[in-house]
Formats: structure tokens, sequence, C-alpha cells
């Protein structure tokens, strides 16, 4: 599977990922100039809201489309908690049954550790950091966790069958032994990174066997492989190997059934023949289970460019697994925002010009780019593995050769971004990490637009550039736990080795080249620096983004370095780098971004893991010291989501006349809510 981590989650551009400040509620005013974007803030995360702008504007039959969708993205909520870590729906269900019956002291100083505790798993849909995917555990000690289950009648507990002695008994280790499934996903190299990882998608057995299954089943001339082990999770049931199918009668049946009828009820009220097609195919696949009705469905959803509506929905992206073969469950459901579109849609115009330009050997470049459509979105609501940590952009299909074939969608998420934006011209960030008031003031004047045509191009251009060599079948899999790093690197570097290009400026998408050199203050400052603020002191890089980007930005300085066109300098005990050279920094872009497109065209595994282990994992220890010192200070959260709108159906008798939009401004009451309305699933599946 290509293109696999196109969905940028946490990977905010520079301007965005200073969105980190604090700010006091002012209430929940619901017109654009009195909104509230900032929610609840605990932890290291900062939880915000968003707007659905231009959704008064549908129609009653597109209102009601969307309610339909909204349904059957929350339906799905169970399966990606179950996907991350086979006893999370059994943690959740528990610290909900306390919350909503706990009857004693809730003033306690355990009691709040206890709420913070729930928050943070709602937040990270589980008990592993949603981007560090490290194991978080309780402030609160397992006796005073052993006091609020015992208050309760054992009837409100999921104990399924055990006693409560028993029950506690296995929960100690899974909630408070840092050490025990440690990480839901380890892409350490040396390792069985799937016996290596804690997530759901296999058990008892190893990666060598799972690779060895699925190289029986790849024919590298396929033109249209299919996605092998994208919707099941693989067991060893008497000594053979099976795949578990997530569909309904399968795994996950419940909850799909539940999906199905959503999405069905949407087929009704389709807005055109090709998207009522698309969301047919989507049930079929669904009913079936049938990765060939996947596909069909995709490219289906590939050729509807007209609705105004749209929804992703399914197993998408396969970042919780470290070898990249099975997806997380997630939706967005969105309407089309007309006016933004015209600047993401000029550069989707532009597309071969930008391929034939590119310095790819010709050989690497596609010589007829299809159909890329580009939008930008209003996000009405997303669930799974988009929320609460929402991507910025969104690059899909992602099989290759249906990219290659039938073309794709590129879409930047407008409303998300103008609620980080909106906390992020607040934040401390950049006065603290910038080098010079210079770097402060571009970013002020054109950090903004800078941060939209970074994540423009990576999604437009970037994924739907370059030529795999005939017979090299599917890269990702050669490629293995470092395809998704791989790929996340290459379509950044096509971003910036454009937003230097005068080309962007005579499009009239810029105003000018300082609008480049702005993105490349701020990518290489974040490369280098400011993204360690995310690690823990001890730690290398693991997740995928962070890993690309500071491959991106210390190859650069490596390259630049006898030229000195990237330096660290050191000012009041302070350590920061600074872009002396953007011409030569583009250059050298380009020199990587022929490189990593060589070992994909290739399959070149040796020369991705050199690339990858050599620049993008290791991180200077008193570095991260230094950053992490300076960032605490700060008191600025490191990592951001969002809460949800709900959508309300008005109705007139079974008749859906309108749905109305509202907007919640209480994190824990918000999840407990949607726990009451969207369980599916046995704590034990």
């Amino acid at each position: 599977m290509n293109f696999k981590k196109v969905m940028m989650y946490g990977a905010i551009s520079a301007a965005a990922c200073f969105a980190a400040c604090n700010s006091d509620k002012k209430g929940t005013a619901e017109s654009e100039s009195a909104f509230e974007v900032t929610c609840d803030e605990f932890a290291d995360l900062q939880v915000l809201r968003y707007q659905i702008p231009g959704f008064e504007e549908l129609s009653a039959q597109q209102k009601e489309l969307a309610y339909y969708l909204y349904e059957a993205a929350n339906c799905g909520r169970d399966i990606y908690y179950d996907q991350k870590y086979k006893h999370n729906l059994r943690i959740r269900k528990t610290l909900e049954a306390i919350l909503n019956n706990y009857a004693g002291n809730k003033e306690s100083a355990d009691w709040k550790k206890f709420e913070t505790y729930a928050k943070r798993v709602f937040f990270s849909t589980g008990i592993h950091h949603h981007y560090s995917n490290i194991k978080f555990v309780p402030e609160f000690n397992f006796a005073y966790f052993s006091e609020l289950v015992n208050t309760l009648d054992a009837s409100l507990l999921p104990l399924d069958n055990m006693s409560k002695e028993d029950f506690l008994k296995m929960m100690q280790p899974i909630m408070f032994d840092p050490n025990v499934d440690a990480k839901t996903v380890n892409l350490a190299s040396g390792i069985d990174n799937v016996k290596g990882s804690a997530n759901n998608f296999y058990e008892g057995v190893t990666q060598a066997e799972v690779e060895a299954y699925y190289a029986a089943r790849i024919n590298p001339n396929d033109t249209t492989p299919i996605s092998w082990g994208l919707n099941s999770k693989m067991v060893k049931e008497n000594g053979t190997l099976i795949e578990k199918v997530w569909k309904s009668g399968g795994m996950y049946g419940a909850a799909i059934d539940r999906i199905v009828y959503w999405l069905e009820k949407a087929v009704t009220v389709a807005e055109n023949d090709k998207q009522k097609k698309a969301l047919s195919l989507l049930v079929e696949y669904y009913k079936t289970g049938d990765l060939k009705k996947f596909d069909e469905y995709s490219i289906a959803w590939v050729e509807d460019t007209e609705s105004r509506l749209d929804v992703v929905n399914g197993f998408i992206e396969v970042y919780e697994d470290a070898i990249g073969k099975r997806a997380s469950f997630e939706s967005v459901v969105s309407l089309k925002d007309m006016e933004a579109t015209k600047r993401i849609a000029a550069i989707a115009k532009e597309a071969q010009w930008f391929e034939d330009n590119s310095p790819l050997t010709p050989e690497h470049k596609k010589k007829n780019v299809k159909g890329i459509t580009a939008k930008v979105i209003t996000v009405i609501q997303e669930a799974g593995a988009s929320n609460p940590s929402t991507p910025i952009g969104i690059n899909l299909p992602n099989a290759n050769w249906i990219r290659q074939q039938h073309g794709s969608k590129s879409v930047s998420l407008g409303n998300i971004v103008h609620s980080y934006n909106i906390v992020g011209a607040k934040s401390p960030m950049m006065k603290e990490f910038a080098l010079t008031e210079e770097e402060i003031k571009r970013n002020s004047e054109h950090g903004a637009i800078a941060s939209d045509l970074h994540t423009d191009m990576h999604e437009v251009i970037g994924h739907a550039s370059g030529q795999i060599n005939p017979g090299i079948g599917d890269p990702d899999q050669t490629l293995k736990n470092y395809a998704s790093t791989l790929e996340e690197a290459r379509a950044d570097l096509v971003a910036l080795y454009y937003v230097m290009d005068p080309k962007l400026v005579e499009m009239g998408v810029m105003p000018s080249l300082e609008v480049g050199k702005c993105e490349y203050d701020n990518y290489i400052r974040n490369g280098l620096i400011t993204q360690l603020t995310r690690l823990q002191i001890g730690e290398n890089l693991e997740e995928a983004h962070m890993r690309n980007r500071q491959l991106n930005a210390s190859w650069a300085y490596e390259k630049g370095k006898a030229e000195n066109v990237i330096e660290y300098v050191k000012k009041d005990g302070k350590t920061y780098v600074k872009v002396n050279d953007y011409d030569k920094l583009r250059v050298i872009f380009g020199q990587l971004l022929k490189e990593i497109q060589r070992i994909k065209s290739e399959g070149d595994f040796a020369a991705g893991q050199a690339l990858v282990e050599n620049y993008g994992v290791k991180v200077d220890q008193a570095l991260l010291k230094e950053v992490k010192n300076r960032f605490e200070k700060l008191n600025v959260a490191a990592y951001k989501g969002f809460i949800q709108p709900k959508l309300v159906p008005v109705m007139d008798g079974e008749k859906i006349t309108d749905v109305k939009v509202e907007y919640p401004s209480n994190w824990l009451e918000d999840q407990l809510w949607r726990s009451k309305n969207y369980s599916f699933l046995p704590v034990n599946n």
C-alpha cells in the first residue's frame, strides 16, 4: 500500500506547530467573532473547538445526508479503541462506570488525578499516548483505583464473569505497569515489530510469519494489487495463520452493522448518481469485507468530484501497524469550501508542470499525472483515527495503482486550520525559539500562507508525484517499517522544493519568495529543535512524521555544512538554528527528494533504512534537555485535538426537516455522551 501516511496526524506545519498557548474561557457564543476556540487543557494536551461555516447554506437534503454520514462516523468509535489495544474498551468502560456512578469525595487530589487520567484515555483513544505511542500510567495509585472499583455494584463494571478480585488483579499490570505492553506501535530497528507493538492487529504471530504469509500472495507484476491485510486481524489458530476480517458478521460486526445502517440511509439522499454509487459500494465492502470491492469503492469515490458533501469512512491509514499492513478505522465528514478551494485547485491544475520540472530522474517522473482533484473542506465531523488529533490535509486513496490509473483527491481542512491559527497567533513559541526579529516578522506576515501552501503542495503534488519502476509492485511491502517515514519525507520535500519557486508567484498563489523563506525558517527550526518539545528525556524519535522532519532537516544541515547553508547558533546559553542561504537549501532539498524517490521507485530497503536510522531517529539528548527546559517555562500544551460538534435532527414525525449544529464545550461530558450513544462492542472482541 502506497501513500499511506498522507493524513498528517500531528504533522502540522510550523505555523500551526506554534499553536500552543493557554486561553481563558469566555463563554459559548456561536457567532464567529465570539466563538471560543479553547475548551480544556490537561497533562500535555489542549482541546480546541471548531465551527462549521456554510452548514446553514446547505439544502434540507444535504443536511440530512450530512447527518447520516455523521452517525456512520461515530458508530465506528469502539472499533478504533479496540484496534489500538485489546484491553482499551474494558479500561474505558471501567472509567466510565466510575465517572457515572461514584458517589464519594470528588474534591480530593486523587479524584482530580483520576479525572485527568480519564480525559487522557478519551483523548488518546486508549492508554497509549496518541502521538508518542508510549503507555501512560495513572498518577493515582492502584490502591485508590481499587477503592473506586469496590464502591460500585458489580453489575456496573465490565467484569466479563470475573470476580472483582480477579478483575483488579488483571487490571493492575495493564494500567499501572509501564513495562507491560509499553508501546502500541514500536518501529525500532532490529526487533520483531509485530511482537513489540501492543496494538490489536496481531495475536500469537511473528513479523516473519506475517511477511511470509503475504509474500506468498503478492504478485509484483499485478497492475491492480489488493491491499492485503488492510481490514483484518491476524491470529494463529491450531498452528495456522487466520485473518479475522472486519465486516458484517465478522470481527467488529456489531459496530459495522450500525455503520452500514446509516450509510444505507445516506444512499437514499445522495446528491447525485456518482456519490450514490460510491456510498453503495462502501456498503457492499462493509458487508462482504472484500478488498476488491474496497478498490471499486475507492475508484468511484475518486470519480465523484461534483458533490458538495464528501466523506472518508473505513479502514484507511496504517499508522498503528508497525509493518504497514492493517488500517485503523476513521471517518471525516465534510463540505466543500467553494471560495477557499481556488488556491489549492490552482496548484492541482499545474500538477503536470510540477512533475515535469522536479529534480527527479526522468524515469522516476510520471509522464501523465492523472485526475488530481483538490479542494479546501469544512469539516463537519471526525471520528476514529482522525479524532481528536486531526489531520490538516488528506490525500487519498492510498493504493498506488488507483492513483496512477484513476487519480486522487487532495484536501486541506480549512476550519481546522483556522482554529489552530487563532490559538497559534497568541503562542509564545516563536519568540522563544526564533533567533532573529527578521524571522519573527517574516512569520507574522507570511506564516499562515506558508503553512497553507506547504500543506497544499504536500498533499496535492507531493503524494501524487513519482513513478514506481516496473516489477517493483508495492514498494511499501519492501520498505516495511520505514515506508511511512520515507513517503512523508518525500511529500514534504516536494512542497519544500517548490515553495521557493517563482512559479507560485506567477500563479498568484503567494505574493513573493518571502513566503518560501518563512517556510524554510520554520521547517528547519521545527525539524531540528522545536519538535523535540514532544519527547521525554532519553527518548529518540519513533513517530513517522517526526522522523521525517528531522531526516529532511538534519540531512540538509549536514550536506550544506561546508558552505554554512544552515548553522546552529548559541546565544545567551540557548541553541538556535539559522538558514543562511535559501537558494542553496532549495538545491539540497531537491537532491534529497531525488534520492528518496529513487529509494521508493526501486524499493531499496537498505538505503531507506540507512537514511532514516542515520538522520531521522537519534536525538541529541543534551539539546533535548535544553529544549524541554525552555519549553516548560512557557506553560504551553505540546499537543492539540478537537471536541467534535453535534448534529441534531429536527423531526416532523419520522421525517427529518432540518439539522442543527451544537458545539459542546465540556470534554469529559461530551466523551461520556458519545460512549452512551455509540458503544456497540463487547470488551473482549
